[in-house]
């Protein structure tokens, strides 16, 4: 969210000379080439009726794109509708509007119901092109029993009387009733607006993450009926509280990679249709000179990504302000300010490079990675803005946005006005005490031209092709058990670090000496029936020594391998699905235990799914039939070479 507070990161400047030396390096980032956008014509804008017609719920995913539940590509042309994460800003009354964001007080519900009639604002909405609304809301909401004041809903008496939750629901149902994907997005831990150290840094900020993952099975269990909720947004822009960074993947409290991946897996199997959309790290470190610090977003993604049990749901997300940069919170002056480069500092093609390393690879296809990336914020201040430097980034960033084909969602959406001026002149819609509307489309805002470049870009319509996927296993402290079939199963590696491939995937290759392991689906067998076998020693090898003295773990004839466990990083035991049809049993060996053994073409073999160990993968046309390791010379019991088969 935009507009950060000027004593942002106060408290944790303060704290420096404790924490010299602590705090995370940035991580690598990947480069790539952006893939030209698709010459279809834009769709027109549509009414609700028309809006509701043109897709069916639920979403879904296929490669980059976000797919509807006909297959059709469906583009997120979002905004969002804030409010219900509080504009409070933390001090003095929570109602007197100097002490709310823009001087809007929202009580706790979307903003903007005290002013218009929601049928209005929808229209509005359908007006400025959207098809998909992002929905934050704070944990808070949840547990408030107190009903909204009167004044909140002036110009929608039928809400009188509910609480902000119930209010919440209102909106929900009248957004998907007029054709509106809606996302919910948890964006606050308390009502507290906005940024730095305001007590919602992470997921667990004020909270548990017991209690965080039981709020959104709640809302998820609310809304479930309703196939145009289309999303769980996880959390907002986690970032640095006074003492400690979030991290991706180091298995501690302060996990994002863990916790996001964890809340993930308890949605889809309370709701399989959801998308689930993650957020990377949104600030680490210590904003001052001498003190690592940094804006990675999704670069950590590019060697460790999220593995679901719906591995056709994942979107990852991610946030660009003009006055921020990839290490500059955007404070202007004082603590928490720093000379680092601001994304309005760079050229078209640094912010395009950035932008890549921080985001858009992810769409990259064919790697463990490979995701829709939705820019779920930006924006920039419109009607009444002199600020050349930011109107320039914006006709860049929107140039960036269309030309790569990329979901959005604009922030906010929705804002006050008095007199032809906006309290927020970032908001799309405004509007003063009597409704009347100061819009976009209305003449005065720069942003026009921009946005409807961006609206009307020529995108990749209609159906999406499906495509083989690769999803990484990583057991660096703990299990990874992402099959839905074996979740409802006993322990099958007691003991052991396990991880199993999302059901309908099968194992593909290994790291050696890490316990990370390479799923795909590409020209998948079709699983039989009958057991699945856990295998932890010699009884199933056939047709012949394949890894001369070494000890072998080899699945069954007829069966592949879905699953693997390890103790400490040594091979415990192969998981084995058996094939609906037949499988070759001769095959060859790929040994890995002197450098990579992956091939030259196919499955994410430009990327790193296990970074600094070797690796070994079978073809896209094999199937991993078993595993080889030794005690001896030293090695431990890792994986040292993969029996791979054929698939036919």
């Amino acid at each position: 969210m935009p507009r950060l507070p000027r004593r942002l990161l106060v408290a944790a400047v303060a704290a420096a000379s404790l924490l010299a030396g602590t705090a995370a390096t940035a991580p690598a980032t990947a480069a790539t080439t952006l893939p030209a956008t698709a010459g279809a014509p834009a769709a027109p804008v549509l009414s609700g009726a028309g809006l509701a017609a043109s897709w069916t719920g639920p979403l879904s995913t296929r490669g980059r794109y976000v797919v509807d539940a006909k297959g059709d590509r469906f583009k997120l042309k979002a905004g969002n509708w804030a409010g219900a994460q509080g504009t409070w800003e933390g001090s003095g009354s929570t109602t007197d509007p100097a002490n709310n964001q823009a001087r809007q007080v929202s009580y706790n519900i979307p903003l903007g119901l005290d002013r218009v009639p929601i049928s209005r604002i929808l229209t509005d909405l359908h007006g400025l092109g959207l098809n998909t609304i992002r929905l934050p809301f704070a944990d808070a909401m949840i547990h408030d029993t107190a009903p909204v004041p009167d004044a909140a809903v002036t110009a929608n008496p039928q809400l009188r009387g509910r609480t902000p939750l119930q209010v919440f629901d209102a909106v929900v149902a009248a957004l998907t009733a007029d054709g509106f994907a809606v996302i919910l997005n948890n964006h606050t831990t308390s009502y507290r607006f906005c940024c730095g150290l305001d007590g919602n840094e992470r997921w667990n900020s004020g909270q548990t993450t017991q209690q965080w993952v039981d709020d959104w099975l709640f809302l998820v269990n609310r809304y479930k009926a309703d196939k145009r909720v289309v999303g769980a947004d996880l959390r907002n822009e986690i970032r640095r509280d006074v003492w400690d960074d979030p991290n991706w993947g180091m298995g501690d409290a302060h996990d994002a990679y863990a916790a996001f991946e964890e809340a993930g897996n308890r949605i889809l199997q309370a709701d399989p249709d959801l998308l689930v959309v993650m957020e990377g790290i949104n600030w680490y470190g210590i904003p001052a000179a001498g003190f690592s610090h940094g804006r990675p977003m999704l670069t950590p993604v590019a060697t460790l990504s999220n593995t679901l049990v719906r591995s056709d749901k994942l979107v990852y997300a991610a946030h660009f302000y003009a006055y921020t940069g990839p290490a500059n919170t955007g404070a202007g002056s004082g603590p928490g300010s720093t000379s680092d480069p601001r994304y309005e500092d760079f050229t078209p093609e640094q912010l395009a490079q950035v932008v890549d390393q921080q985001a858009l690879f992810v769409t990259r296809s064919g790697q463990h990675f490979t995701a829709p990336v939705w820019i779920s914020e930006f924006g920039a201040a419109g009607r009444g803005s002199t600020n050349g430097k930011e109107q320039a980034w914006f006709d860049r960033f929107t140039d960036l946005l269309a030309a790569h084909d990329t979901d959005f969602a604009v922030w906010p959406l929705i804002g006050w006005q008095s007199g032809g001026v906006p309290n927020d002149s970032w908001a799309l819609l405004s509007y003063d005490a009597d409704g009347r509307r100061l819009g976009l489309t209305d003449p005065g805002d720069w942003r026009a031209a921009d946005w409807s470049k961006l609206v009307d870009a020529p995108s990749f319509s209609g159906p999406v092709a499906a495509t083989a996927r690769w999803n990484m296993l990583d057991l660096d402290h703990g299990d990874r058990n992402v099959s839905t079939r074996m979740l409802a199963l006993p322990d099958w590696s007691s003991g052991n670090r396990k991880g199993n491939c999302p059901d309908g995937q099968r194992l593909a290759g290994l790291g050696r000496g890490d316990g990370r392991g390479l799923c795909t689906d590409a020209g998948r067998p079709s699983t039989g029936g009958g057991a699945w076998v856990t295998v932890t020693d010699q009884r199933y090898v056939t047709g012949g020594d394949w890894a001369s003295g070494y000890d072998k773990l080899q699945c069954p004839d007829q069966t592949f391998a879905v699953g693997y466990s390890v103790h400490n990083n040594a091979m415990a035991a192969l998981l084995c699905a058996p094939s609906a049809t037949p499988l070759p049993t001769t095959g060859r060996t790929v040994w890995f235990d002197r450098g990579d053994n992956r091939p030259a073409t196919g499955g994410s073999t430009a990327s790193d799914w296990a970074p600094g160990h070797y690796k070994g993968q079978c073809a896209d046309g094999e199937y991993l039939a078993g595993v080889a390791d030794t005690w001896k010379w030293l090695h431990y019991g890792v994986p040292d070479a993969l029996l791979c088969r054929p698939l036919g």
